[in-house]
């Protein structure tokens, strides 16, 4: 495998599916070595794709539906349901791996990205209210 610059997204796969074949591999071992490389690869990749690292989750869906053309309607289609969506977007729940999955591989965000912590809406619990 020729460890090249990363220009695209067809890169970044080849370059993901890279890192997955060598993760194990030793550090210092010339697999290892490739395995640092690649990653290195794609981290400045990705930073040059997403400058915006220090937004959290919810901001950056939120940049999905400015920038890229994406909408709280296909969010609801991609982690199939409209209302946890909307629980979502008013911080009122957070990502599960699976939406987090989903929406990584649907609209080419950063899987670390979209994990990042992020604060939860503060909700009244019912004894709290009493």
């Amino acid at each position: 495998m020729d460890i090249r610059p990363i220009r695209n997204d067809e890169e970044l796969q080849q370059a993901l599916a890279g890192i997955e074949t060598l993760w194990d591999a030793p550090a210092g071992s010339p697999e290892g070595e490739r395995l640092e490389l690649l990653a290195m690869l794609v981290e400045r990749y990705e930073d040059r794709l997403w400058p915006q690292r220090d937004l959290d989750p919810v901001e950056l869906l939120e940049y999905a539906f400015t920038e890229m053309g994406h909408s709280q309607a296909e969010l609801a289609r991609l982690i199939g349901s409209r209302s946890r969506a909307s629980e979502i977007m008013s911080r009122k729940r957070p990502m599960t791996l699976e939406m987090i999955r989903a929406i990584s591989q649907a609209w080419h965000i950063p899987i670390a990205l979209l994990a990042k912590p992020y604060p939860l809406a503060k909700s009244m619990s019912v004894r709290a209210a009493r």
